[in-house]
């Protein structure tokens, strides 16, 4: 019996019913894209793999109707009207096979981008409702489109369903709005000054979602679903900036009584549902919530929309703890539960939940470093957590043909996964972590309220490594004579990195301590904390130290916050520089730390002049250096010697799961 009733009750779209009430969310599919805008095999498998785990509702990458009035380059996004024909065959396959998983599948049809579309994806010019900036580069004026051009847009959206219907979809959903695209940008008075039929107020800024789904109704009848996915309130507080959440703040943007009122008008148009969520490119992090954001953070306002409305309202926004959702569908707050990176961290989260076994669902750590962040680095759409992602074929786990025996050093997330994989290809695995605790760096990091995910994540090994009953040897330290002893097919070793600590005077003093140190309650931060390293885990730090009233300042050797290393992706970055500011963190770039003194700490800046800064409390926070003394005694000893993880290049979780999952499924 399913754990969620609710959850796992049909749901009607219109007349087409879907088995429960999970939708995959919309997510653009980049680097799973043919030269001719068609689904790649990759894309293919990766939603195949979605329904074979129980999801109800697959709502597909957004998929442009056309590529000439906003031309991209060929193979950045789905487009139906490069080569129709080879779109309807590549999509039907598709088709065809979710529906075998009794499945249902909607299309995502796209009218552009507009302001936020980045030059380095155009083909040509940035287009948008009226001459304002490009997001990415406002030195860029977009073009606004002429009545024509609208009008052509809605005629496409028309023939892209009826492709839709041949290709065999189920319904589709109109992209957006919502997150400040295209469409979305018509329907915002700060973006739309447009004195035409397609300008005006909302009812006239309406003009273009109302003739879209007109259109498609007119071609392919009534009874075809046609959702939109619907942004409630934009949190823009200004040009390219956005409002936080329990921030106090004039919005610029859609409000909620707008929205609420132009929900009245697109239902009563013929839209057959809501894909609800909040944001806008200027608040990217409400669009794409990182790990700061609460679970289930578009509730309230989907709470509202509901009451507004009388077709069903789907609501994402870290949503993928079951409890959750099956809990916003029994307070009325949503009809649809719409689970985005939860999916892609875990294919069968459905299944798991049905069957009760939440232990086991892969958690979402809120990071993006493996799906929006590879977007950036012009990498295929993936996940940190799950490797095989968006490549589930060809990079999926198999039995290996003999049993081996493998040694794994190192008890932190690279061990744990490098067991797991290598237990999970046949091979007989012992893991050695010579702390009492398996976790690592990752313990210290998910101490923070807002990196909770991090400790599911660890919860979560801990729970696949017991279910696979591997040998876990606890607070024994590995040295070279005991692997020799042991005398392994295969060794990896994870043992992780250190805290780098920078070589000036007073370095040694009781004040100081390293993040790790402070987070794990090792030593006390004082009431004035001065940080050293102005990276990631020294912004994290500073915030969870403001928040217990802290008065906090970092100092940062780069011009600014979280520059150096991996980069940390756009939304998460963005949200923590303006919590960090919103909890009065103060920061200075370009300085370096010369010495701690019983005071405090002695800086420098690049002119080489010298401030003193009072602290109580100095954290470094500086980087890490890879602890690989056992590597090098066991170099040219043995065979089938590996080195993974921090152990190898100190990075982030994504960088560490990644080097063990592809060593281990190569053992």
């Amino acid at each position: 019996m399913a754990a969620y009733t609710r959850l796992f009750e049909p749901v009607k779209i219109g007349k087409v019913e879907v088995k429960n009430k999970i939708a995959m969310a919309p997510m653009g599919v980049l680097g799973l894209v043919t030269q001719d805008g068609c689904f790649s095999q990759r894309a293919i498998d990766y939603y195949i793999e979605r329904a074979r785990g129980g999801t109800g509702l697959i709502i597909t990458s957004v998929t442009k109707v056309e590529n000439e009035i906003e031309a991209f380059k060929p193979g950045m996004v789905p487009t139906v009207s490069v080569n129709p024909p080879r779109f309807i065959a590549t999509a039907g396959e598709l088709t065809e096979r979710v529906h075998a998983y009794n499945t249902r599948i909607f299309l995502q049809l796209g009218m552009g981008f507009g302001r936020v579309a980045s030059p380095v994806m155009l083909a040509g010019e940035p287009v948008a409702p009226s001459a304002i900036p490009n997001f990415w580069e406002p030195a860029i004026t977009c073009r606004e489109l002429a009545t024509r051009e609208v009008e052509t847009l809605v005629r496409r959206a028309g023939e892209a369903a009826e492709i839709a219907v041949e290709a065999g979809f189920d319904g589709v959903e109109i992209h957006a709005m919502h997150e400040g695209y295209l469409l979305d940008q018509f329907t915002i008075a700060l973006f739309n000054r447009r004195t035409d039929k397609y300008g005006g107020d909302l009812r006239g800024r309406l003009t273009f979602p109302i003739e879209i789904v007109q259109e498609i109704k007119k071609r392919v009848g009534k009874e075809f679903p046609v959702l939109l996915r619907f942004s409630i309130k934009n949190f823009i507080k200004d040009w390219r900036q956005g409002g936080l959440p329990g921030e106090v703040f004039t919005e610029k943007g859609r409000d909620v009584e707008e929205a609420l009122a132009a929900a009245r008008i697109l239902e009563a148009a013929g839209y057959d549902g809501f894909d609800a969520d909040a944001g806008s490119y200027d608040a990217w992090y409400w669009a794409h919530p990182p790990l700061y954001q609460e679970h289930g953070c578009y509730l309230p306002l989907t709470q509202k929309l509901k009451e507004a409305v009388k077709v069903p309202v789907i609501v994402a926004g870290r949503m993928d703890e079951p409890d959750l959702a099956e809990r916003a569908l029994v307070e009325g707050k949503a009809d649809m539960i719409a689970i985005g990176r939860g999916l892609l961290t875990d294919a069968q989260w459905a299944s798991k939940a049905m069957a009760g076994r939440v232990d086991r669902i892969r958690p979402c750590i809120g990071c993006h470093d493996g799906c929006l962040g590879r977007g950036f680095l012009g990498r295929p759409l993936s996940c940190a957590v799950n490797p095989a992602c968006g490549r589930e074929k060809e990079y999926g786990i198999e039995r290996a043909s003999s049993a081996r025996k493998v040694m794994i050093i190192g008890g932190g997330v690279a061990g744990m996964e490098a067991a797991r994989v290598a237990v999970l290809r046949g091979h007989q695995v012992a893991l050695y972590e010579k702390s009492d605790q398996l976790g690592g760096h990752v313990i210290a990091a998910a101490v923070p309220e807002f990196k909770k995910d991090d400790a599911r994540l660890l919860e979560w090994y801990k729970t696949e490594l017991r279910e696979l009953q591997v040998e876990i040897n606890l607070n024994r330290e590995v040295t070279p004579e005991l692997v020799l002893e042991k005398n392994p097919d295969a060794v990896v070793v994870a043992t992780g990195s250190k805290p780098a600590m920078p070589d000036v005077p007073g370095i040694d003093k009781g004040k100081v301590g390293t993040a790790t140190d402070i987070l794990l309650g090792k030593k006390q931060a004082g009431d004035k904390v001065v940080i050293i390293g102005g990276g990631l885990a020294g912004c994290e730090t500073a915030l969870w130290l403001a928040r217990q009233g802290k008065e906090v300042t970092i100092i940062e050797i780069l011009d600014d916050l979280m520059r150096a290393g991996i980069p940390v992706p756009y939304m998460n970055r963005i949200m923590l520089i303006e919590m960090l500011r919103y909890q009065g963190v103060e920061w200075r770039t370009g300085t370096g730390l010369l010495e701690v003194t019983d005071a405090g700490v002695i800086l420098i800046d690049r002119s080489f002049h010298r401030t003193t800064l009072p602290a109580d409390t100095v954290v470094v926070a500086a980087g890490f250096t890879p602890e690989q003394g056992l590597y090098r005694a066991l170099m040219g000893k043995m065979p089938g010697l590996y080195l993974i993880g921090d152990s190898r290049e100190p990075r982030n979780i994504m960088g560490a799961i990644w080097d063990a999952y592809e060593v281990a499924r190569n053992i």
